[in-house]
């Protein structure tokens, strides 16, 4: 409807194109004032004429029509009042069982590189945004129809492991490891950190063994190993919990064979320069600080292994777009990275390396730090918010069929939905009262809609309807539904243009308000069948759209709460 309108403009406003009509078209405020507004003020220099004047003579050249019953000057706008009864009859033909899914992506990739954990240290609530942006952008691009490859590029390679050898064979034993697993491993790291303040050779010591790993030591790379299993048994329990995987579980030791063959390109195009023993691009041109891409001892640096990975990925995937979802701390290591990519003579590196960053999170405050211990786990931030819904479901509806099922699909969500409401460049804040409302702008809230909705079409016992009369659906609640519905493939395409999941959980936000208020106003459960019938068919769309949009973001829904 709305390139229905932009139509009537373009034939009667020649001197702005389709696009510029496009881009100021506004949805009124206020029902009463129509269903879309035109303003007039970038005409007024164009017209030498007042806005309101503008806007009259528009609106008395367009006429009603099938589509738009009335239009109307209001001030300075051209207002326009759609024919309900033929836009619910286009909106219900055009919403199925696969509405939202496209085929813009088909035939390219997408690599996604996400949660990407350090081995040998616990999953810590600040790896929850990467790992749910990442998760959720998947479902986004796959929803378009591209062939997405999730990475997990896993931090299992550098000096921290030659730290970790050192302080494991000081204060570890092989007994406390097995038994007690990442926190004992957390407990030695943070000791060599404390201890190395006092005695600066141990970092010494550790660059040694990881030289050794890198050199292919028997005994170096046995114990690394041992950690790296220890740490993966941790991680996939929560990527269970999280109703997550992913296609490779590649990390940074996957790329240390694959380095000498970037450094050599790097010499032979003559980009590498030597800094204090140390190998380095020089990117004071770009004003950006030099890409070290080989220490002084010999030994890379991920930089190094970046650089591998996305030559690997390149031959490996043919991606179209390769993104990384990290912190907003790693802004310059990738703007150097890519950049080195580029100055290799690799032109696709401008537009189809992608960093995605996002904000910091805590809880009720903290920051969280990893050296020092003070750290609060994922696990326990999912279990304590999976424990609070037994709670209020013991409470408030403690014959809930499944329940055990719906705290875990609700909790989980909940924290999910907590992260992804706001713009990832923000910063998160874990608030147990305000995530678990079942009122305000939360997971809880939307969940709760489709459950109500699942709860209807239980009572009327109708689960499929074909074809109705929509002019028993022309209400205000009914339509302004129906519009929210429609929007859904728009909103998924902007939501990847921007890599932005928090447009698509807005808009399942407005689907749920506006499926409560035509719930308040529309009895479903009627005895005249024909209206019983058209009003359970805006149910059923809307439960769908909801669902859908909920496994954009990896939000289950459970059908009862």
């Amino acid at each position: 409807m709305r390139n229905k309108v932009i139509d009537l403009l373009d034939q009667t406003i020649e001197e702005l194109d389709k696009e510029k009509i496009d881009g100021i078209l506004e949805i009124p405020p206020k029902d009463d004032m129509g269903d879309f507004a035109f303003p007039c003020f970038q005409l007024a220099k164009v017209f030498r004429k007042a806005p309101n004047m503008i806007a009259t003579e528009i609106a008395e050249k367009i006429p009603a029509s099938e589509d738009v019953s009335k239009v109307e000057a209001m001030g300075p706008y051209v207002n326009f009042f759609l024919n309900k009864e033929n836009y619910v009859k286009e909106v219900l033909a055009k919403v199925n069982g696969t509405y939202g899914a496209q085929e813009i992506g088909k035939g390219k990739t997408v690599c996604i590189d996400y949660s990407s954990p350090n081995i040998a240290k616990n999953f810590h609530v600040g790896h929850l945004r990467t790992t749910i942006i990442g998760n959720s952008l998947y479902h986004i691009f796959d929803k378009l129809g591209y062939k997405v490859e999730r990475i997990n590029h896993l931090g299992d390679w550098g000096t921290q492991f030659g730290k970790l050898i050192v302080a494991y064979k000081k204060w570890g034993s092989k007994e406390a490891v097995e038994e007690k697993g990442i926190p004992e491993l957390l407990r030695i790291y943070v000791k060599f950190h404390e201890e190395a303040e006092k005695d600066d050779t141990l970092n010494d010591q550790a660059r040694e063994w990881f030289a050794k790993m890198e050199q292919g030591d028997e005994e170096a790379l046995s114990i690394w190993e041992w950690f790296k299993d220890i740490s993966m048994v941790e991680y996939k329990r929560i990527y269970k919990m999280l109703n997550m995987d992913f296609d490779h579980y590649t990390g940074e030791s996957f790329y240390r064979d694959k380095t000498a063959a970037v450094v050599e390109e790097l010499k032979e195009k003559n980009l590498l320069k030597e800094s204090e023993g140390a190998m380095i691009v020089d990117l004071d041109e770009y004003d950006m600080a030099p890409c070290l891409v080989m220490k002084k001892d010999g030994s890379s640096i991920y930089a190094t292994r970046d650089l591998a990975a996305i030559f690997y990925r390149k031959k490996e995937y043919n991606f179209d777009k390769c993104i990384y979802v990290t912190g907003l701390e790693q802004k310059l290591h990738f703007a150097q990275v890519f950049k080195v990519v580029e100055l290799m003579g690799y032109e696709w590196a401008k537009e189809n390396l992608i960093h995605v960053p996002y904000g910091l999170v805590s809880l009720e405050g903290g920051k969280l730090s990893t050296r020092s211990g003070n750290i609060v786990y994922a696990e326990d931030i999912l279990k304590e918010s999976v424990s609070k819904i037994r709670e209020i479901i013991a409470e408030k509806n403690p014959d809930l069929k499944d329940k055990e099922d719906v705290a875990q699909k609700v909790g989980i969500g909940a924290i999910i939905f907590n992260d992804l409401y706001n713009q990832r460049i923000k910063d998160v804040t874990f608030t147990w009262e305000k995530i678990h409302s079942f009122d305000g702008e939360t997971g809880p809230y939307v969940q709760y809609t489709y459950a109500r909705a699942a709860s209807v079409l239980r009572k009327t016992g109708i689960t499929e309807v074909g074809e109705i009369d929509p002019s028993l659906v022309t209400d205000e609640t009914s339509v302004a539904l129906l519009k929210e519905i429609e929007r859904f493939p728009e909103v998924i395409k902007v939501a990847a243009d921007r890599l932005e999941p928090s447009v698509i959980s807005r808009y399942v936000m407005g689907v749920a308000q506006s499926f409560n208020r035509f719930y308040h106003e529309n009895q479903c459960n009627v005895e005249d069948q024909k209206l019983k019938e058209a009003r359970v068919k805006i149910v059923i769309l809307a439960k769908q759209v909801i669902k859908d949009g909920l496994d954009l973001l990896g939000i289950q829904c459970p059908e009862q709460m």
